[in-house]
């Protein structure tokens, strides 16, 4: 597998994530055909600043909750209208129905 081809393939499905929606990384993984996949998901993520300027503040994991230890999440997800409770995100109101 091409791990470069396999992270921009990721970088542009989170620029298709609408305006006041989230997305999980399994979600991601399955939009490209990859279920299997989630943690390479994240791992584009966390190397996602080589690339470029993305929006990986609106992934999660597939329980809603924020990353740990990664403070302006949630301020960047209230920005979009998105309201954070507990540290998590109440997938069945903001996630990107595809």
């Amino acid at each position: 597998m091409d791990t470069e081809a396999f992270f921009l393939e990721v970088y542009e499905i989170i620029m298709e994530i609408p305006y006041g929606k989230v997305t999980t990384y399994g979600q991601i993984a399955k939009l490209m055909g990859r279920p299997k996949n989630s943690r390479l998901v994240g791992k584009a993520l966390k190397y996602a600043g080589l690339y470029g300027d993305y929006p990986c503040f609106k992934v999660l994991n597939s329980s809603g909750k924020l990353l740990n230890g990664w403070t302006e999440q949630q301020s960047l997800l209230e920005q979009e209208g998105i309201i954070v409770r507990n540290g998590k995100v109440n997938l069945k109101e903001y996630l990107w129905e595809v």
